[in-house]
């Protein structure tokens, strides 16, 4: 008796059916993005291309788009890994249409085309707003520290700096007496080597980070002198001596052994709880429902002085997809916390509940301690005064709620998507690969939701 098994035959003409359609079933994430990018307005991609038509062919902006957003929804972001997908996988197939940009093409448009993609999360946030799926009222703002693409290694001090830049310079001079003894004086002779080029990049960013850690240096010794001016101006008005240490003269202030990366000299020592990298602080607001309405990355390890401007960039973002309810309530960690910020709120902006402590103690605090009674002393400073509000009933039931909300957000990127370092490098360029791994999160959020403005 024969077997009944389905018949194969890798000669025959179709391995697939012959329309893109089919490949994939209707429900699948692809689909979605190619419609969510529909949806957006990306007039910013086309401004650089030649009208008139003239020139060899390009990739068509908004199929690289739905390839660079698809790819990060997934978690791919090496342009070479990219590519490979672009041969095999069907989904990447259906994305581009059958097309396969090599990873030379898809690097030079995620580059040229930083601040345009930088966009798309307000295009995303749009349609999430259009779709229902903002709800404001109670927002939580939290930073988590991404890894740079370098290396602690690759950190020197200025000592080190100088003499590597001394090295260089050293080199490249008896480089130009050779080429010029080999060539004469009047002729340039072959291209200089990969290796030389390469240098000639090595030595600009060994002068960067030179000239910011000299620019560091300069600005402690001004802010030493700042404080003892301050202080001599303050005992000859007061016609008292000043109670405190008195702040050291300016020639005695002992430098710390500060350093810059040289292989992105943006990026900084960051302290983890895994210990310390190189790497950069992203900050994000949250809503209740986990969608991102503001996001930025900064060279800052503390993340006091983030509260205001991240706020004014969820305002900002509000009004941008017009959205009419307003953010009642920020909550954010101790991280933030500090006399200033607490005591800088207008009375027009959103309700501050900022933890004045670690966190795992402030929630011991808040369930072992009685809720506090009676008036509020007019003697207690606004930090005080917050760690009372946090102890009260209301207090406790919203902070709670920081945890439930950020938190998960950070997992979802770092964990599920194993986006935990960036593959560019630079600030700027930092920037725009965190908008596009935020507008990401918040399209993810979309599909699942099964809500869309556009059906």
């Amino acid at each position: 008796m024969a077997y009944n098994f389905k018949r194969y035959d890798r000669d025959q003409m179709y391995l697939m059916p012959p329309s893109v359609a089919d490949w994939l079933p209707e429900d699948h994430l692809a689909w979605f993005v190619l419609d969510a990018v529909q949806q957006m307005e990306l007039s910013s991609f086309y401004k650089k291309y030649r009208e008139d038509g003239r020139g060899g062919s390009l990739y068509e902006p908004s199929m690289m788009v739905g390839l660079l957003v698809f790819a990060y929804c997934e978690g791919r972001r090496s342009s070479r890994k990219i590519e490979v997908l672009c041969e095999r996988d069907v989904a990447y197939k259906v994305i581009t249409a059958n097309q396969q940009p090599d990873f030379s093409t898809i690097s030079r448009f995620r580059q040229s085309n930083g601040k345009a993609l930088k966009g798309l999360f307000i295009e995303v946030l749009r349609l999430c707003a259009e779709s229902g799926l903002v709800k404001l009222g109670k927002v939580s703002l939290d930073g988590t520290k991404i890894k740079a693409n370098a290396s602690l290694s690759s950190n020197r001090t200025q000592k080190h700096l100088e003499e590597e830049v001394k090295k260089m310079l050293t080199e490249a001079a008896a480089k130009d007496a050779e080429e010029d003894a080999e060539f004469g004086t009047d002729k340039r002779g072959d291209e200089l080597p990969a290796s030389l080029k390469d240098r000639h990049s090595r030595l600009q960013r060994l002068r960067e980070c030179r000239s910011r850690l000299e620019k560091e240096k300069e600005e402690t010794l001004s802010l030493q002198r700042k404080k003892i001016e301050e202080r001599e101006a303050r005992e000859k008005e007061t016609g008292k001596k000043t109670r405190g240490r008195k702040p050291k003269p300016v020639d005695q202030v002992k430098q710390k052994q500060s350093k810059a990366n040289i292989t992105d000299p943006d990026s900084r020592i960051m302290k983890t709880r895994k210990g310390y990298e190189q790497g950069y602080n992203a900050q994000v607001v949250v809503t209740e429902e986990q969608i991102i309405i503001a996001e930025d990355v900064t060279q800052e390890a503390n993340d006091i002085n983030q509260l205001y401007p991240m706020l004014e960039q969820a305002e900002g973002n509000r009004k941008a997809v017009v959205l009419e309810e307003e953010i009642e309530a920020l909550l954010a960690d101790a991280g933030y916390c500090s006399e200033n910020n607490l005591s800088k709120k207008a009375s027009e902006e959103p309700e501050l509940f900022i933890a004045t402590q670690k966190d795992w103690r402030q929630r011991k605090a808040m369930q072992e301690e009685p809720p506090p009674r009676g008036r509020i002393p007019k003697s207690l400073s606004q930090t005080e005064r917050m760690e009372r509000k946090l102890r009260t009933k209301r207090g406790r039931e919203i902070y709670k709620k920081r945890s439930q909300t950020v938190e998960p957000v950070f997992g979802q990127i770092k964990t599920v998507r194993g986006i935990d370092q960036f593959v560019r490098r630079g600030l700027d360029a930092c920037k725009s690969e965190w908008s596009l791994i935020c507008a990401t999160h918040n399209l993810l959020k979309l599909w699942r939701s099964g809500k869309t403005c556009w059906n």
